[in-house]
């Protein structure tokens, strides 16, 4: 009995830091350009998974016209996402980064990686649609709410006050999403 209450346990907790999914909506007439980082919730923060090339997710990019970035996880989203991402950095100290395929055991689902971070931040800064200009203004590091490890704020607003972004999760039994909104 000890044995089925400990492995329950377990399983419950590997279910618990598992990656969930990732939605970037970009409501904007800009182009999302950035990082997404998953990571441990817990200090050290480690592992810590991050994109090995910068996100572009263009203008008006979003579940509303079906064209949103979503990652549901690290291996699937190569062949599923319209926004591809074929290696991560992903480190695990702040001494040892490594770059991983897409498809490396330790990122398929169920793997190290997948069952022990969860996405908890981005950084980026909007360009102008179909360039690399920068928008003034329009940068930003943004985390999830209570993130432990980077305490930055889940809102931003522009100086002009004329865009925003949001960084939240949504969870619905086992299921976490963690959404990006652009406006």
């Amino acid at each position: 009995m000890k044995k089925i209450l400990s492995i329950l346990g377990i399983a419950a907790s590997m279910a618990a830091y598992a990656q969930g999914t990732l939605v970037i909506n970009n409501y904007t007439i800009y182009d999302y350009r950035g990082e997404v980082i998953a990571h441990n919730l817990f200090a050290p923060c480690y592992p810590r998974v991050v994109n090995n090339t910068p996100i572009i997710v263009p203008a008006n990019s979003n579940t509303g016209t079906g064209t949103q970035l979503q990652y549901d996880n690290f291996r699937d989203q190569y062949t599923s996402s319209l926004y591809p991402m074929a290696a991560w950095s992903v480190a695990t100290s702040p001494n040892s980064t490594t770059i991983r395929p897409w498809d490396h055991p330790a990122l398929v689902p169920g793997g190290t990686f997948s069952n022990n971070t969860r996405w908890g931040m981005s950084k980026f800064g909007m360009v102008y649609a179909g360039t690399n200009n920068n928008v003034v203004g329009f940068n930003a590091d943004i985390a999830i709410a209570g993130n432990p490890c980077y305490t930055y704020p889940d809102f931003f607003t522009t100086p002009s006050g004329a865009n925003s972004a949001e960084m939240f999760t949504i969870t619905s039994g086992s299921n976490v999403t963690t959404y990006l909104q652009l406006y």
